[in-house]
This record gives structure tokens, sequence and C-alpha cells, in this order.
């Protein structure tokens, strides 16, 4: 575990050094500029609370991500998968008054994943069973979701005065409480814990889990020892779905409590440098996940001090992605083993065909 962890770190920290030096460039102390987003994300308790607030749809849609790129299915969809999961939890919540709070959040929450599950399960229906590329597909589905919300909160869900563009509110018994006020910290992140965890035991202990990575690794080889790759491709699309759509419903459930236009500024994107730093490990979700949280909520404040654009945080993100995968690459290896003094590997010679 430990060990996955010295790429992404060292590609952090190099696109900070790299983004030091532009600064230093413009004349502006990198020094400040690094205090200022840590003070932002971490100089007190609502800013780290409010930290681990803005970390929490990223946890959900980067295990969707992670999920769904292991077993080798692009899914960008998971914008749109949230978005549907919120849907149906805001269409469903406002009928729940009375309702015992336990049954009513569980309602909410699995309305989300439905809703998610039936967005992503499409997807890759398409893919197995009309051999529709997944990228494709998932991206449209992105911007039907994004109208459906529109038309949403524009007519049947729309609110009873029909002032804003904006749905009845859930029912108070499908809430999930803050605690620490005035903090917004809530079980939305305990829940995305117990998921992150699950989804690691489910990778790695389970016979599912191995189909899915075989799938992933080679789906030729994987179809040719027996693998049922359709039916693979609509579960995992659909369990990639569910999580995403778990993030919608937590956001409805626990700080929106409606739903309106623009409810995602675009997680379901984010999700997927979330995963990639992750190494798509659920467990490494939730380190990558605080990580952005941090730097999302701490551009702000870094923008108040010392006059920089938040767009310095999306250029940071961007940098570590990349660096990454020059990570990846043969030329890298192939440096890292010059560095280290040792001689590069010889491939064992091809077997004469006559032997």
């Amino acid at each position: 575990m430990l060990s996955s962890l010295i790429k992404p770190a060292a590609a952090l920290a190099l696109a900070v050094a790299l983004i030091s030096i532009v600064l230093i460039a413009l004349g502006t102390s990198p020094v400040a500029v690094f205090a200022a987003l840590g003070e932002g994300a971490f100089g007190s308790w609502y800013a780290f609370t409010d930290t681990i607030v803005k970390a929490t749809p990223l946890v959900f849609t980067g295990l969707a991500i992670s999920m769904a790129f292991s077993a080798a299915l692009w899914n960008i969809g998971a914008d749109g998968q949230l978005l549907v999961g919120a849907i149906l939890a805001g269409a469903i919540g406002p009928l729940l008054g009375g309702w015992p709070r336990p049954i009513a959040i569980t309602i909410v929450l699995a309305a989300g994943a439905v809703g998610g599950a039936l967005w992503g399960g499409l997807a890759g229906w398409l893919r197995a069973r009309r051999d529709v590329n997944e990228v494709i597909s998932t991206i449209m589905l992105n911007f039907v979701a994004v109208q459906i919300l529109s038309w949403c909160v524009h007519g049947p869900l729309m609110e009873l005065t029909r002032a804003y563009p904006t749905s009845t509110p859930i029912a108070a018994s499908a809430h999930l409480g803050f605690y620490f006020p005035p903090s917004r910290l809530n079980l939305g992140i305990v829940l995305g814990t117990v998921l992150a965890i699950g989804c690691h035991l489910l990778l790695f202990r389970t016979s599912f889990g191995f189909e899915l990575r075989a799938m992933g690794r080679n789906r030729r080889a994987a179809a040719f020892f027996g693998l049922p790759i359709a039916a693979l491709t609509v579960r995992v699309m659909a369990l990639s779905g569910a999580l995403a759509g778990l993030a919608g419903s937590v956001q409805v459930a626990a700080i929106t409590h409606r739903l309106y236009e623009k409810l995602s500024p675009g997680w379901g994107y984010e999700a997927i440098a979330v995963a990639l730093v992750a190494r798509l490990n659920p467990i490494g979700v939730l380190a990558a996940a605080f990580l952005f949280g941090a730097l999302d909520n701490g551009s702000q404040a870094m923008q108040r001090a010392v006059g920089v654009s938040p767009v310095l945080v999306q250029v940071i993100e961007g940098m570590v992605i990349l660096i990454l995968l020059a990570f990846d690459t043969p030329v890298w290896s192939r440096i890292v083993v010059r560095l280290g003094g040792e001689k590069e590997p010889v491939p064992a010679p091809a077997l004469s065909s006559d032997v």
C-alpha cells in the first residue's frame, strides 16, 4: 500500500516545484501562495470539516471510476449517473414525511444508487449488446442527465410556489444530520469510507473482482477462458453507476435537501483525476479525494489572501496527472534504471521455431 503512494506523492511534489518556479518568475511568493492554500483547507476546524465535505462526493465518484477503469471500461459518465441518482432521491424524498428516520434515509440513498445503476447499466448494455463505445455513450448520457434535471426543476418537481427553479425540499426525516455545528460534516464520509473498504475487498478478495480485473487486463483472453464478458460489462457499469448515484443522493440528503440546476460542479469529471492519482486502488481513492477536496476548499482562500486565481488548483491537478502518466512510460523506467546504476534487463532470446 505504501509503495503505491510513492509515485502520486512524487508527482504532487514535482508539480508543486514546477508551479513554484512559475510563481517566482511572475513575482509571487510560492510560500505565501501555498500557505494561503493550506490555511483555507486546514486553518480552522470549520475549514478542515469543509474539506472533508467537499471530498465526500469525490470519494463516491472516484470509487465509481476506479471500478469501471479496473475492468477497462472507460466510464466518463459518473457526472450524469450522479445527477440521475440525485433526481430520484430528490423525487422520492418529499414523500417520506412521517417515516422513521433510518428507513427514510435508507430509501433516499437506495433511490440514488438505483438511479445511477440504471444510467450506468444502460451504457454497459449498449457496449455489451450493440458494441457502442462506452466513452461516447457515457458522455452523451451526461448531457441527457443535465437536461432531465433541468426539465424536472422547471416542471414536475418544481417547488410549490413556482417562483424558483428548484425542487420541493425532501422530508426532514430523510436528512443526513450535521455534526459539530456550524460545520456541515455528515455521515456521508463514513458511508464512503465503508464503501471504499468494501470495493477493495470486492476487487481483491472475491471471484467477481478477479473476473473484473482479468477482463481489464485482457478482454480477449478472458473471453477465451470462458468469462461472461457481456454480463460482466453490464454488471460493472451498473456497479460503477450505483456508486456515482450514491454521491448524488448523499449530496441531496446531507447538503442541498433539494434539486437545482448545476447541482454538480463537475465531480464526475474530477473523479477521473482522483481515480488516476489513486492508481485505481479503492483505499487510495480516500486519500486522493481528500487531497482534491483540500485543493478545492483552499483555492478561494488563496485568491482572497494573495490574489492568485483558483484556476491554479486546476493547473496543479492537471500537472499531477501528466507527471503520473510520464512516470508510467518506458522512457522514465529507463531513466530510473540508469540513475540507480542498474543494468537494463535483457529480454530473453526468442526460441527458434525448429527447437
